[in-house]
């Protein structure tokens, strides 16, 4: 996958970009992160890609012409789906994540200060996605929340195929516990099953956790869980366990 974030602040990429699964994922070719600064796009000698807002108001306003030169200046740009990160947009989920790692190619835009001109929104932005109910300096971060989300999801990425799908929320509900060794840490002790060597018990058990931690931490995602008489049964026994 290919993934070209525009930004005004470039810089801020190159830690996170250089670390752990990211760097790994970059340097084994599974995924291309292209950075655009849109300065460059600028006419002026200043290289000014901000102005104040029409009708008066505080802060300023990410001007049209620099973005919409930048997405431009990627390849078949018309056919790749062009993602914008602020308050306004539809809350970015797991399932959003899994949607979007399955493209070839994304445009992420990171905004800054009041915006980005409504015009470039209106008819170049194809997705805007927000990932929480506050507001940030710029859009980077989220960008880069995005682009994690996105790798971990991708093939070769992680060392085990299967943590992508033990996350929270991969299965619409929060994850369940985990413990390594030892097996008894300051008076602490692992729970009996997770020794037992019964894999069909222990998964019932990871099942019954998730079922308590999401009723207590996030209840509302119980609603749209697909049970089956299995499942059912693990969950009467999580309510009855809290």
């Amino acid at each position: 996958m290919k993934i070209n974030i525009l930004t005004l602040f470039p810089e801020f990429f190159i830690s996170p970009l250089n670390t752990s699964i990211l760097k790994r994922a970059i340097e084994s070719n599974l995924i291309e992160v292209n950075i655009i600064n849109i300065r460059d796009f600028c006419t002026d000698k200043h290289k000014r890609a901000d102005d104040s807002p029409f009708g008066g108001g505080c802060g300023m306003v990410m001007k049209a012409e620099p973005i919409f030169s930048s997405i431009k200046s990627i390849e078949n740009f018309s056919n790749i789906r062009r993602i914008f990160t602020c308050p306004t947009g539809k809350k970015y989920t797991q399932t959003v994540a899994e949607e979007l790692a399955k493209e070839n190619e994304l445009i992420i835009l990171c905004g800054h200060y009041e915006g980005v001109d409504q015009r470039i929104r209106d008819n170049l932005i194809t997705d805007e996605y927000s990932i929480g109910d506050y507001v940030l300096t710029g859009g980077e971060t989220a960008s880069l929340a995005i682009i994690e989300s996105i790798a971990r999801l991708i093939p070769n990425v992680l060392g085990n195929e299967d943590s992508a799908k033990q996350d929270s929320f991969s299965d619409g509900l929060l994850d369940c516990p985990h413990y390594t060794r030892p097996s008894e840490f300051n008076g602490w002790k692992v729970p009996d099953i997770l020794l037992s060597g019964n894999h069909q018990k222990i998964e019932e058990w990871r099942l019954k956790e998730k079922f308590k931690i999401t009723l207590i931490k996030r209840p509302e995602l119980i609603d749209k869980y697909v049970f089956n008489k299995k499942s059912k049964m693990i969950f009467e026994t999580a309510k009855k366990e809290i």
